[in-house]
């Protein structure tokens, strides 16, 4: 497998495919990025196009064990960040 492409890597990558500078291309990831979080954080869904679909899910609290000491404990409740891959890329990936 390659290594994961770095931001500094899908700036240059993205200033490329837009013809504009790296500083372009850095504001429009960071916006995005900002705008993902904000709606996110809020309880909202950010669709994606072409990429897919990033929402928040509440998890109630519930029983774990500590697999070191064999433990029982209660989790409190929490949200989990969760990403749906677009049937698009999925396409893209596989075909």
């Amino acid at each position: 497998m390659s290594k994961p492409m770095t931001k500094t890597q899908l700036v240059a990558a993205v200033a490329e495919a837009m013809g504009q500078d790296k500083k372009t291309a850095n504001a429009a990831l960071d916006a995005i990025a900002a705008v993902v979080a904000r709606e996110v954080a809020a309880g909202g869904t950010v669709t994606i196009p072409g990429l897919g679909k990033v929402a928040c899910k509440a998890r109630p609290e519930r029983q774990v064990r500590n697999p070191a000491t064999g433990e029982t404990m209660t989790k409190p409740a929490d949200k989990q960040v969760k990403f749906a891959i677009a049937k698009a890329l999925k396409d893209v990936v596989n075909g």
